[in-house]
């Protein structure tokens, strides 16, 4: 279902319902309207209500979450948004910025403090003048049209995320396929790496979406390191997981098949292609 309109409160703005209106207009690329909606408003299917409207009807666009109770796990306008589309899940594995976002809106930020286990006033450290001003600049309209800064601005933002999201989902079900956990021996004991082959076509940016991989898989907290497709070049990048201090590359560095290594010994490049040879180069790094 696409929305001819989206409608979302008057007043002052949140993170919340600026990136579900952002999101929707990436699905809907509609007008934007600010005002208490109508009963009329609710019961049009092809009108998206926004963080207000006291109900949560996707099948009539409604998605508003202030009609919850208390002990309601945290959803924000956005969560629902992101629900209606299908990507929520993902939204809430690779977004990490998603559940603050939920547990602000919903709980406030003496309780997000807590739950995140910092100071109250860090929260306020971490503001962007970016964050102020889209949101004040969207605070103070009552309709914004397509073709107006703001509004391609917010169709920019929903596009990136939904993009990102779907995108991801895709590299990561490639990476599933393609990829292999290597165990490593050395001197120094066994040790765990993901192995990416080079294919045809090789993905603009080979090392995306390992760490993410790497993260949700069940295998994923025994690997230190990472071995993938150099888009520079016919070898290899080999590079620290989670900066795993076992891994040092500057142990390679004199290898003439080895042409670069950060002299913090956390990634390197080389020409090696034989994945034995790769093994060996680990394992020289190694302890």
């Amino acid at each position: 279902m696409t929305f001819s309109q989206i409608l979302t409160h008057p007043g002052g703005s949140h993170k919340d319902e600026y990136l579900a209106c952002c999101v929707l207009l990436a699905h809907s690329p509609a007008p934007i309207v600010r005002r208490e909606p109508t009963a009329a408003d609710l019961a049009d299917p092809a009108i998206a209500v926004v963080d207000v409207g006291g109900e949560h009807r996707p099948d009539l666009g409604n998605f508003d979450h202030h009609q919850f109770p208390k002990d309601h796990p945290p959803m924000c306008a956005l969560s629902l948004v992101l629900q209606y589309l299908g990507v929520y899940q993902d939204a809430l594995a690779f977004c990490d910025w998603l559940e603050p976002t939920e547990w602000l809106d919903t709980r406030g930020p003496q309780e997000t403090s807590r739950w995140l286990g910092i100071e109250r006033d860090t929260l306020a450290k971490l503001n962007s003048p970016i964050d102020v001003t889209l949101l004040r600049r969207f605070a103070s309209i009552t309709r914004l049209e397509p073709g107006e800064s703001l509004w391609e601005v917010m169709r920019w933002i929903g596009e990136d995320l939904l993009n990102y999201l779907r995108n991801l989902r895709q590299r990561l079900d490639f990476i599933a396929e393609v990829g292999e956990f290597w165990e490593i021996k050395s001197a120094s004991g066994p040790f765990h790496v993901l192995y990416l082959p080079r294919t045809d076509p090789l993905p603009e940016e080979p090392s995306s979406g390992l760490a993410r991989f790497i993260n949700s898989h069940p295998a994923g907290d025994k690997v230190v390191g990472l071995v993938y497709p150099d888009r520079r070049g016919s070898g290899f990048g080999l590079s620290r997981h989670n900066d795993h201090p076992g891994l040092d590359f500057t142990k390679i560095g004199a290898c003439d098949d080895v042409h670069f290594t950060h002299a913090r010994g956390f990634v390197a490049k080389t020409s090696a292609t034989d994945p034995q040879r790769l093994r060996d180069l680990l394992a020289r790094s190694w302890g």
